[in-house]
């Protein structure tokens, strides 16, 4: 099987521009870039960009279309509310039997939409759902991969770093559908930590609440710990609840009302109002900018 020289990358968002810098490392790699957000030369994805275009095999493209013409893999890696829009944008440029990694977080039913047009131009659609942080080990973490071409994909991936790609199912959706209910507790967790401690500490009880919450859950710094999760919320929570919504759609798919979910999307969307609080290291401190800043908003709104 002949490895992938050519990709088109596109987002470049926090994993974006992750798997751009580790791709290249590589070695051997042509990589032509493209997102939403060139067209704002402030924007954090033109600024990635800029960085980026002073490394060899690195280009930009005006289009999605662009960017795909000519590549034996394009990746998307945008937002989840432009899952579909970004498999559609690429066909115009898309190649003949080209890869189509989408590595976006959405319902199954999103994913099988994505499938079907890529596949229907000719494109070779692999689902895929990254399931941990992508920080700790980037391009190394774990990934199920689905789809029909997900076991011809797999060794491919590994050969471009993808270490911890597998396939998991040749049925589309199902890497999906484990990603999705996985969201309902991890960034339902992030939300309920929020909620609670932030009144926890209006009260003055935060300390008691985390010293009892190792009765269910054992953790050796529950303060830490907690101030990381209530921080994922701050800087990522407008893709945090884009995500939800469509967790939403998932569990609402399987038959379910989802009111936890629901729920979760709108702590998620609030929290990023609050990002300034990111500059406190310690949890109190945190809970209390946070607090002190939701308070002015409020004020200032009457």
């Amino acid at each position: 099987m002949s490895a992938i020289r050519q990709v088109a990358l596109l987002g470049l968002g926090e994993v974006g521009s992750i798997l751009a810098r580790d791709l290249l490392v590589q070695g051997g790699i042509a990589l032509r870039l493209w997102d939403r957000q060139f067209d704002d030369p402030g924007s954090a994805p033109s600024r990635t960009r800029d960085a980026l275009l002073a490394l060899d095999g690195v280009g930009a493209a005006d289009s999605a279309g662009e960017a795909a013409a000519g590549c034996e893999l394009v990746i998307s890696a945008v937002t989840a509310d432009q899952d579909l829009a970004a498999a559609a944008s690429v066909l115009p440029g898309l190649p003949q039997g080209c890869w189509f990694l989408d590595l976006n977080s959405v319902a199954p039913s999103t994913k099988r939409s994505a499938a079907d047009l890529i596949d229907a131009a000719g494109g070779r659609y692999v689902e895929a759902s990254v399931m941990s942080p992508i920080g700790p080990r980037r391009i190394r973490s774990p990934i199920l991969l689905a789809g029909p071409h997900a076991e011809a994909f797999e060794p491919l991936a590994r050969q471009l770093g993808f270490a911890g790609a597998s396939f998991y199912s040749a049925e589309p959706g199902r890497a999906a559908a484990t990603k999705m209910c996985r969201s309902v507790i991890v960034k339902g967790m992030e939300a309920l930590v929020s909620e609670s401690l932030l009144a926890a500490r209006h009260y003055g009880v935060e300390e008691e609440v985390l010293t009892s919450l190792n009765d269910l859950f054992p953790h050796p710094d529950w303060a830490q710990h907690a101030r990381y999760l209530i921080s994922r919320t701050l800087e990522h929570g407008v893709r945090r609840s884009e995500e939800m919504r469509e967790v939403a759609r998932t569990v609402a798919d399987a038959g379910l009302d989802p009111w936890m979910s629901r729920a979760c999307v709108e702590r998620q969307a609030w929290a990023p109002g609050f990002a300034d609080a990111l500059s406190e290291e310690e949890l109190v401190p945190m809970l209390d900018r946070i607090r002190t800043d939701f308070t002015s908003s409020t004020t200032k709104g009457e």
